[in-house]
């Protein structure tokens, strides 16, 4: 099956590298194509569109954007969430909102830099042409005034646990349609989560994601399976080492979750204590990018 995966890695880039033409087309050690991002002004802006995915117990926006503040990095983040729906719907239910981002203007010609677009896992995994036609629709949208950005399409993760039978079966055909869905798009590179999320699994660079016995990466009383502090950390720093090809400047306290009840939130908490094991996850992140 790896070989097959890395096929579709190489069909994504020839088909990719069409769709980038005149730019300058950087591959990855999977043959995948990286976008090209245009050339800022002053910060950049990164735009997050998905669901429970990108934001729940921990937000992943959030955690982004505070990576970017240790590391120095001018950057400004925004977010378009809804809870357990396809891309299309969560455009419907922030239509005002997205319309009038999407009407901006910057005077260095992109109003976006960066874009990462998260479907509905449901879709990813079972619906290939409702995958594309989501991600064509939205794309479109936000070209109009932002017709270099560069696109991430999200890697996303098995509805499963880690210990069903199904698991590596799901990944791999989530991973398969994320590459035949990016293709069609412009300027697309995958967001590489689920591979991510997998090597945390699999106890890569020391990684244990099991801690008193429970999932320390996802939460796996939901069947969306919503990512806990630990997959949250992963995610945002798998997108800095993705968009800036380097570790970010870890800060000592981050915005995490404080539990998966009721009466928990979102608050400042000292990394090496809410994190079980942030030098390996930032490494998996790294090997990922």
């Amino acid at each position: 099956m790896k070989k097959q995966i890395f096929l579709f890695a190489i069909i994504a880039t020839v088909f990719t590298a069409c769709n980038n033409k005149g730019n300058d087309i950087t591959v990855n050690a999977d043959g995948i194509v990286k976008p090209k991002a245009p050339i800022a002004e002053g910060f950049k802006r990164v735009l997050f569109i998905g669901n429970n995915h990108t934001e729940y117990f921990v937000s992943a926006p959030t955690l982004f954007q505070e990576l970017c503040n240790a590391s120095n990095q001018a950057v400004f983040v925004q977010q378009l969430t809804t809870m357990g729906v396809p891309l299309d719907k969560v455009y419907d239910t922030n239509k005002t909102e997205a319309n009038q981002n999407f009407s901006n203007r910057d005077k260095d010609g992109n109003y976006y830099d960066y874009v990462i677009l998260q479907e509905a896992t449901p879709i990813a995994l079972f619906d290939i042409e409702k995958y594309r036609s989501n991600l064509k629709f939205l794309v479109e949208k936000i070209q109009v005034n932002s017709p270099e950005v560069a696109v991430y399409i999200y890697e996303g993760m098995p509805p499963v646990a880690y210990t069903n039978s199904k698991f590596n079966k799901y990944h791999e055909e989530m991973r398969k349609n994320a590459l035949l869905a990016m293709v069609f798009i412009k300027n697309a590179g995958l967001l590489r989560f689920g591979d991510a999320i997998k090597d945390a699994y699999e106890g890569k660079n020391g990684y244990n994601y099991l801690l008193n016995d429970k999932d320390n990466l996802r939460y796996e009383q939901s069947k969306s399976f919503p990512v806990l502090n630990d997959g949250a950390f992963l995610q945002a720093t798998l997108l800095y080492a993705t968009i800036f090809d380097k570790k970010p400047i870890m800060p000592k306290k981050l915005i995490l979750s404080t539990g998966t009840g009721d009466n928990d939130c979102m608050r400042r908490q000292e990394v090496a204590k809410a994190i079980s094991n942030p030098k390996a996850l930032e490494d998996i992140a790294f090997d990922n990018r």
